[in-house]
């Protein structure tokens, strides 16, 4: 039933290197944060809630989440993974409260399975360098 009112995008690269770097904060109501990070070896979530997704239940969108994470991590030979919201996907935004919730949710239900998890800092545009190999799961876009 809730399958027709979901529309998340999501696109996933594993990056043998990834860095970021906090620039704009565009949220106030979120914590600051100022410091570079740089990880390897990671899948790197690059996911955008829609405004409709926040009319289906919350648990089911995040469980079709991270069931995506869990197996393209898998593909690529990692349990390091890095939730990183990007409004870029599509015009249509969920709240960022609502995406917050996800990733929070998210986040919880990977580490309970031993993936090491990060979440780059929410509310901010960044400075991002990714390296990411050339093979064709290395990169996968979904759309749920």
């Amino acid at each position: 039933m809730f399958t027709n009112l979901l529309d998340m995008k999501l696109l996933m690269i594993f990056s043998q290197s990834f860095y970021y770097k906090p620039t704009i904060k565009n949220l106030d109501e979120f914590d600051s944060f100022d410091e570079a990070v740089e990880k390897e070896n990671v899948l790197v979530a690059f996911i955008h809630a829609e405004e409709q997704d926040e009319e289906a239940e919350i648990k089911n969108i995040e469980k079709k989440l991270v069931k995506n994470i869990k197996w393209a991590c898998k593909k690529n030979n990692t349990n390091s993974v890095i939730l990183h919201s990007f409004a870029h996907l599509s015009e249509s935004k969920a709240s960022p409260e609502f995406t917050k919730e996800l990733f929070n949710l998210a986040e919880a239900r990977l580490q309970n399975a031993d993936y090491e998890t990060h979440q780059t800092p929410f509310g901010y545009f960044l400075d991002l360098k990714v390296d990411a190999p050339g093979f064709s799961l290395a990169r996968i876009f979904k759309s749920f």
